[in-house]
């Protein structure tokens, strides 16, 4: 039994995955993202719920990113504890190549497009082609009309960033809707890596940021003059 987590965006998710399919998922969407909150009580209630105990799980996956900075870092770190604590090899799952795989589970297109949203009008980013294998490197890419190149083929849009693609999109691409990271997305991956014996090492491993933490200015709107 695999335990998964999912912590890049809005999601807070946790799922079971057994044998390469998932088994129960708990998650929630919270625009205040409830994470810190809401994520080790999702796991202790899931675990609960199917009548297991920690130690009953022989791996622990984590989806890697990119996407939220303080998302991915209590994703990471809870993934870290339960490796630690329970002795169990880690799992790191590419988020943009799992969201990938579930959307061509039920789509066929020359080109899939994940999009995570990265605020204002940028994403983080990357290429698929028809089999689902990465063409390019991920990238953290700003939506103007130049960002849409290609002209002949058939080409998904997906993720919480794609409706920033909405009023440039040139008539070859198309968005599929409500595809956001999920913790159910990642059985196949996390099994064929727990198979391979494709483990991180649990002391050193850091999450896909992609971008470096840039921390706000601290207000002055409520000091005194």
């Amino acid at each position: 039994m695999i335990l998964m987590i999912e912590t890049t965006a809005l999601n807070c998710s946790v799922a079971l995955c057994d044998n390469g399919n998932t088994i129960d998922c708990l998650e929630v969407r919270d625009d205040k993202f409830a994470h810190a909150e809401k994520l080790h009580p999702f796991i202790e209630e899931l675990l609960a719920k199917n009548k297991l105990s920690a130690n009953s799980l022989k791996a622990v996956a984590v989806s890697m990113g990119p996407g939220s900075y303080t998302g991915l870092r209590i994703g990471v770190s809870a993934a870290k504890g339960f490796a630690f604590a329970l002795g169990i090899p880690m799992i790191a799952v590419s988020t943009l190549q799992m969201m990938t795989d579930f959307v061509k589970e039920s789509h066929q297109a020359n080109v899939f497009l994940p999009m995570i949203d990265a605020r204002r009008m940028e994403v983080y980013t990357q290429r698929f082609d028809e089999i689902g294998l990465a063409t390019n490197a991920i990238e953290a890419r700003i939506i103007e009309p130049d960002f849409f190149q290609e002209k002949e083929n058939k080409i998904l849009v997906f993720g919480d960033g794609a409706d920033k693609c909405l009023e440039m999109m040139p008539s070859n691409y198309s968005i599929v809707s409500g595809i956001y990271p999920s913790a159910v997305m990642m059985a196949k991956l996390s099994q064929k890596a727990f198979s391979d014996g494709d483990f991180v090492d649990a002391a050193y491993f850091e999450p896909f940021y992609l971008k470096d933490f840039v921390a706000g200015a601290p207000s002055t709107k409520n000091k005194l003059a």
